[in-house]
Formats: structure tokens, sequence, C-alpha cells
């Protein structure tokens, strides 16, 4: 067995001291934080991506240590994956061993080796061992400071009312038509609002309103002078200025999507800082200055030297012999271990054990068999929850798939048959290029419309009565029959009802016959985006598409492109189960662009000069896999050639056996449903409609891989939904641009969606949202528990646990795994800083396979190990 090791460190460059303007230590501040999308189109939001510069378990250990926020899952989480086989004990030992060769140590070898082996399997010092004489007095006089940030507010137990203050005046500024009075003065900012009601607020005493009188106007010399009247020294201030952003970080990090929309990158945290700090002086002005805080939250020092005493192989007599500084050095060694190092040694572990099976599974050898020309190839997106359904739809027929990013590669923006406002329809990492709009005849459009204006006049004339206070008064005895018949209706019969309610909401909503605004038209009055697209970069982006998923031959009569999206009742989280690339959006409008592009003459001429021949009876159809009840339907399906038909007819017939093995095997997997249900099928449709259903579907939930390469590697294998696949031939990408395309964008992507998931589950109750049950909708932009929290940014419990008690989601790190020679790899560490970074820090894991030996090559920080196919 032979084994490389190739560095990939680099150099860190050291920032300079002294004092910082006030906008860069805001910024800095910042990256505690991440942007937060609205409900409506919820976006997978990767909690810490601003901290990427520093290792996972460094971030790990900072929040922890000065915020009291764990990264880790708790220990009894690992136990639980051990004892169902997630975990094998031999990789436990293995990374205990290579971190021991990589720390420094403060005590020999083996003292450091027994106390560690002990912490790993030991979640308290024996009580005994607490009890020895002596102990307290050693422990007493070897103190270690905490480092935790308590602001003026939290000392002085005044945090709940700041934080009841801050979600009162962010509701009333970011409410969209919900609230009957909208707020005054929002045009100028959130702080200029607020600046202006606030001495009128009752909720404030006399004396707090009198104390803002000659407060200033401006957000900047507003948060200025609150840092100096709260005594914070301008090396105190970015830490002081993150525990308050990690107060309420759902809020913060609206600004923050609010600034950054505005084009703004920092100004909505300004604005945000200087009402909150400005507040926290108003409220703690007749205490201050605050006196320095006493020792009271010193870290206990007794386990720590229990530890090494009871499982280090030491006694009292030896610990004394120590000089200060080594005893320093052990009890820092032991906490950092206890609270950090052991729980870091587990995750690995339990990652190894996944990525151990998963290669198993890509590598093992299937039998050849013959290559069938396939009647149709379908495109679908990455999301985990195609790899079940692809994998049956190729087992039912002569079908291929393909992975993408589910937005088709399409920088675009859309709008809706008279819709109000364009919609980004690409992942948000990506800005779009262009807008396109879609648009009916006026005799066609007439009906839709009046039906359309029915409903709204309807709906808006029920929110008036219900909010006038004479006329509310009437509204329980003019709709409560009707009301409550259909409360029974769904509570009691909720499949017939849900279906019979769909089905009505559908034949409202439908829509005349569109067209596309896929040709140059001008550019948007708003946005200034060009509407439409030229002719050159029609082409190009059907061209990069069928390049980066290494379809550029042996066409298909038949090539559906599949949008997806996830159908279900009476779910605030509906947009975070479809399509994340399509910026939260369903997926069809971006199938039904690209199909319409790929059909068009001058781009199949266009194509056919840059060597990409599709065939004149191949035909491009838009379609759109519907997740909750794993269905295809079909969006706009053209005139078909001879060949496409009769691969239609083919495909259509087959697509209903894929659709029942599809929910038979994710039925299973949901709670309360037992074995697998008599009609699969059925009860699939039921949870799509069901109102009281919290758990449609798992959505993203135990996604833990994204496997860039040839269908070929994961073709009939069972990879349990795991796994985004991503189609990539490197003999297409002769120069690694379309790799290093889909690092940047879907990998990233599902990076961020992997994060999320994390971190919802590892932190609930600071990164999820709680239990669906009690959430409340809040101002049309998020949701709260109750009627005044944070605004909370991740996911419900429901969506990553089966049980208060037993999770379902295994927080793992992303696994990115890339089939591409390993010189490939080295030119995209080399050309890409941030995924480099991302790598090195331990934000995801990376492994590749060499399509010319089929070893599978571990890059790691520092070194790449490569190992033999066994």
């Amino acid at each position: 067995m032979s084994r490389t090791v190739v560095s990939i460190e680099r150099s860190s460059s050291t920032k300079k001291g002294g004092a910082r303007p006030l906008a860069v230590m805001v910024s800095e501040a910042a990256k505690v934080i991440a942007p937060l999308w609205p409900i409506s189109a919820f976006i997978a939001r990767h909690p810490w991506m601003g901290m990427e510069d520093k290792s996972f378990v460094d971030a790990a250990d900072r929040l922890q240590e000065a915020y009291g926020l764990d990264l880790y899952p708790p220990m009894a989480v690992f136990h639980a994956a051990l004892s169902k086989g997630e975990i094998d004990v031999s990789f436990i030992e293995r990374r205990l061993q290579r971190w021991l060769d990589d720390e420094p140590l403060p005590a020999p070898r083996h003292e450091a080796e027994r106390l560690c082996r002990a912490l790993l399997w030991n979640d308290a010092v024996p009580e005994e061992a607490l009890q020895m004489p002596k102990l307290i007095e050693l422990a007493a006089a070897m103190p270690l400071r905490s480092v935790s940030i308590r602001t003026g507010s939290v000392r002085l137990g005044l945090e709940k009312r700041l934080d009841q203050q801050m979600i009162k005046w962010c509701k009333l500024f970011y409410d969209r038509g919900e609230a009957v009075w909208a707020l005054p003065h929002r045009e100028h900012g959130f702080y200029g609002s607020w600046r202006r009601l606030a001495p009128l607020d009752p909720s404030l005493s006399k004396e707090e309103r009198k104390r803002l009188f000659d407060w200033p106007h401006h957000p900047e010399e507003a948060l200025q002078r609150a840092l100096e009247q709260l005594g914070v020294q301008d090396e105190e201030a970015v830490a002081y200025l993150e525990a308050h952003l990690l107060a309420l970080p759902g809020w913060a990090g609206m600004m923050v999507w609010q600034s950054r929309r505005a084009g703004d990158e920092i100004g909505g945290l300004i604005n945000y800082l200087a009402v909150r700090l400005s507040l926290e002086w108003v409220f703690t002005a007749p205490h201050l200055p605050l006196k320095e805080e006493e020792n009271g939250d010193d870290r206990a020092v007794g386990p720590l030297l229990a530890a090494w005493i009871h499982w280090g192989g030491m006694t009292l007599d030896d610990w004394r012999r120590l000089s200060f500084e080594d005893r320093q050095a052990r009890l820092v060694f032991a906490d950092r271990f206890w609270r950090i190092g052991r729980r870091h040694l587990w995750l690995e572990a339990w990652e190894d054990t996944y990525e151990a099976k998963l290669k198993e599974a890509v590598l093992t050898r299937q039998p050849e068999e013959p290559k069938e020309q396939a009647a149709a190839q379908l495109l679908f997106c990455i999301d985990v929850r195609s790899e079940p359904f692809r994998r049956h739809v190729e087992a039912v027929g002569p079908f291929e798939t393909y992975g993408c990013a589910g937005f088709f590669g399409l920088p675009i923006q859309t709008r809706v048959l008279d819709g109000d406002d364009a919609h980004p329809s690409c992942p948000a990492i990506v800005a779009p290029q262009h807008e396109i709009n879609e648009t009916a005849s006026p005799e066609m459009a007439a009906p839709y419309r009046r039906r359309r204006d029915l409903f709204r006049f309807v709906g808006q004339t029920f929110k008036k009565i219900k909010q006038h206070m004479l006329a509310g008064l009437l509204l329980p005895e003019m709709s409560g029959p009707w009301l409550g018949l259909h409360t029974i209706a769904r509570s009691a019969a909720p499949a017939w009802a849900g279906q019979v309610i769909h089905q009505a909401e559908m034949s409202a909503q439908q829509k005349p016959k569109t067209t596309l605004s896929l040709d140059c038209q001008g550019h948007d009055e708003t946005t200034g985006l060009p509407i439409g697209l030229t002719k050159e970069e029609q082409v190009q982006y059907v061209k990069q598409l069928l390049v980066n998923i290494g379809l550029t031959s042996s066409f298909a009569p038949l090539v559906v492109v599949c949008g997806h999206e996830s159908e279900t009742t009476n779910n605030p989280y509906a947009s975070a189960l479809d399509c994340g690339a399509c910026g939260g959006a369903a997926g069809a409008f971006n199938a039904r662009v690209f199909a319409a592009l790929a059909n068009l003459p001058h781009v199949r001429d266009g194509l056919a000069r840059e060597g990409i021949v599709i065939p004149d009876e191949t035909v491009f159809v838009a379609a759109e896999h519907i997740t909750t009840v794993d269905e295809l339907r079909w969006v706009e399906v053209p005139p078909l050639s001879e060949a496409a038909e009769a691969a239609f007819r083919q495909l259509k017939q087959a697509l209903g056996e894929a659709s029942r093995r599809a929910n038979a095997e994710r039925m299973a997997k949901l709670p309360h449903v037992g074995q697998t249900p008599r009609d699969p099928v059925a009860e699939a449709q039921r949870r799509a409609v069901d109102w009281s259903e919290i758990r449609p579907e798992w959505g993203l939930a135990r996604n833990a891989a994204f496997l860039i390469g040839c269908r070929k590697l994961t073709k009939g294998k069972d990879l349990n939904g795991r796994v985004f696949l991503h189609s990539y031939d490197w003999r297409e990408d002769p120069t690694g641009e379309a790799l290093a395309g889909i690092i940047a964008g879907p990998a990233t992507v599902g990076q961020w969606i992997n994060l999320q998931y994390y971190a919802s589950t590892v932190a609930p109750h600071h990164y999820g949202s709680g239990d669906k049950t009690t959430q409340t909708v809040t101002g049309s932009i998020g949701v709260m528990q109750g009627n005044g929290s944070d605004l909370l940014a991740g996911l419900p419990w429901q969506s990553v646990a089966a049980s208060d008690r037993e999770l379902f989601h295994a927080p793992l790190r992303l696994l990115v795994i890339i089939e591409a020679p390993s010189y490939y790899i080295e030119q995209l560490l080399d050309r890409n800083e941030e995924f480099r970074r991302k790598v090195q820090n331990g934000w995801l894991r990376l492994a590749s396979i060499d399509p010319a030996s089929g070893a599978w090559v571990n890059w790691e920080a520092g070194r790449l190990a490569s190992m033999q196919q066994r």
C-alpha cells in the first residue's frame, strides 16, 4: 500500500492592531450570524458562514466558551449512534491516536492518553474521586477564568426586557401588510423610525423617555455614543457587539438580508445595533458605571483536577510537585478536551464510519450489463430526495437519469403571469442576470383574472371585517357554520376533504396557456435586468449544463427536464421543502425555460457548431417531481416526434410503478406509520393534504454526502436518500471549469443545507425553530414561538427528530466526493481559495475517486492520504 502526502496549508495574514472604525467592528461582529430570508422563500443558511476563516474546532470552542452555544451533539446522541451501529469503535481509537500525534501535550504521552481515553468514554468523574481530601483546597488555588461575554443588560438582569423591546420594533418595521396600521416614519430606516417614536413609547418610563431627548438622530453616532456611555473599550467592542447580535440572531439576520438586498452590506446592522445599544443604555444608565465582575464565573476546576488524579495516573503529591505553569497547562488541556476535543473525535469517528460504508457501496463493482439505448433521459435536481426516485425510475424501464442543480444553470429571476414582484429563481449565492416573464393573450387571460380578482376580493374583505371593531362582531355569526363544516371535514376525513379543496384551488388558480419571454425584450424598469436572453446566451446556457452533466452525445428521443416542489397543507415551511436552487420556489418554471431553450432550432444549430449534435427526433419536455408523493407531473409537453411520442408513452406507463416503490421506501422511514402501508401512494397523498400533518415528508434530513461523478458509480445502488448526486464527466471538462462551477454553486448550496440541518439538530434552542405546533407566523416574514420571540431561523424539531427523544437526522458534516484525477482536485484547491478554506478548516470533508485506478483518496487539512482500493 502506498501513501502520498500533499500539504494544502496556506499562511494566514495577521491583522493590524489599533483602533478600528465603527463600520469595520460591526462587519467583524456580523460574522457570528447569517442572513435570514423571509419564510416565503426559506433559503438554507449556513449559520457560521462568516466564521470559516477559523477551524470548525476553534469556532466551536469560542462560541461555547464565550456565548454558551454548542456546535457538537450531546454525548447521548453519540452513544445512541454507537448502539445503532453507526459508529465503528476502531475509528474512535484511530482518531484519538492521530489527535495525540498532532496536539501539543502538557504531560507525557502515556499520561495524556490515559486521561483522554477515559474522558472519551465517561461523562463524569466518579464521585469518590471528587471527594478526595485536599482536592477542593488544591482546586481553589488554580482558578480557570471564564471568557464568557456578558453585556451590561445581562449583568443587571435586563436582557428579557431589552429583547422584548427589540422584538416589538422589529415586528413593526418588517411587517408586510399584516398589521392594521403601518409603522410611521419607516422611510427613515429602522433607527430613524425608532428614534422618532421611542420618546412617545408608553412602555418606557418617563425618566427613560427623557434620556432620549438629546440622543443622536444618526445611527452611527448613536451606536458610538452608546458604546462610550456603556464603558465598552475599543478592544472589547467586537465581542460586545457579537453578544448583542447573538441575543436575537434571527431578527439580526433579517436585518442583514434586507440590508444586502438594498445594496448596503452592514447598514441594516448598524441601525439594528444603534437601537439595541441605545435601549440598553436607557435601561442601565442609573447603574453605570458597572463594577468589575468578580470571579463568580470561574470554571469549576475540581472535576478537571480529579480527572487528572483519577485517570491520569497521578497522586496529589505528584500534582503539588508540578510548577504553577504546568498545572495550569494540564487543567486547560483537560478542560478543552472535555468540552470540545472528545466530542470532535466522536463526530469524526461517526463521519468516518459513514464514509467507509458509502465507499464500499460506491466502489463495489456490479456485473456489466449490455448497454441498452435509453428511451428517455431525465434531468433531476441534485436534491437528496431525487436519489430514491431516480433509482426506481431506472429500475422500471430503459431510462437514464442525470443530476444537476435544480435551477438548470439559468441565473434568472422570474415573473409569473400578472405577478407583482419578480422572484430570484437561482441559488442565493448566484445573482440573477436576466428576467423571464410569463405572458398570455388578453382573451385567454381574462377568465383567469376574473377568478383571481374574485378570490382576492373575498380574502381581503374577510380580513378587513376581522380587523373592523364592529363588523368583526358579526363575522362569527356569518362565517361560523361554514368554517365549522370546513373544520369538521378536514379533521374527520382529511384525505377526501383535502383532495376536494386542493382540486378546487387548482381549478380556481388554473392559468391559461402562457408564453415565456425567452428573447431579448428590453430591460426591467425596477431591477435594470435584461428581459430575455440573446441568442448567444441561449446557446451558452444550454451548452453549459449539458457539458457539466456529461450529456453531450447519445441523446434519447425524449429528454425530461424535472424541476421539483413539495405539496403540503398548513405548513409555514412549505418553501423549505421546495427547490433551494430556485430560491425556495418550485423548479417548474426553470425546467420549462430550459426545455424551451433546448428545443429552439437556432439553439440546436449553435450547439452543433460547438460539437454537441442533438438529433431532430429528440424533444425536451418540462416536468416536475412532487417530492411529497414521489410523482412526476408534466409542466409543458411540446409537439413530439414519432420516437419521442413512443418514449413518452413508455415512460408514463412506468412512472406509476416507480412512484409506488419510492413511496413504499419513504413511508417506512416516517414515524407513526409503522410497517409499509398497504397503499403507500394513498398514504403519501393523504399526508400531503392533511392540515394536521406535522411531518408530511422528511425533506433533506439525513443528508450526508455530495457526489460529483458519472451515474455508473451509483446506478442501482441504494444510497438511502442521503446523497446529493451531481452528474459530471471529467473527460468533458479539460480545463476544470465545469468542476469549479459545480463546487462554487451546487456544492456550496449543499454545504449550506447540510449545516442548516446540522445546526437545527445540535442546537435546536438557538439555531432551530422549536415545535411546529406552537409556532406563530408573524408579519408574513417568519415564525416565532408564541407572540414574542426571536425570528426563528432554522428548521422545526419535526424536520430533524422522530420524537422528543429520538433524532432522525444524523448531524454529520458534508462529505464531498469528486470523480476525477488527483491533479484536478489539486488544481481546484489551488484556484478556489474559499473551497480550500472550507476543507482545510473542517467545515466540510473532501474525497475523490481516481477514474483510472478506482482508488478512494481522502483530502484533509494538511495532507492527502491516498489508499488503494481494497
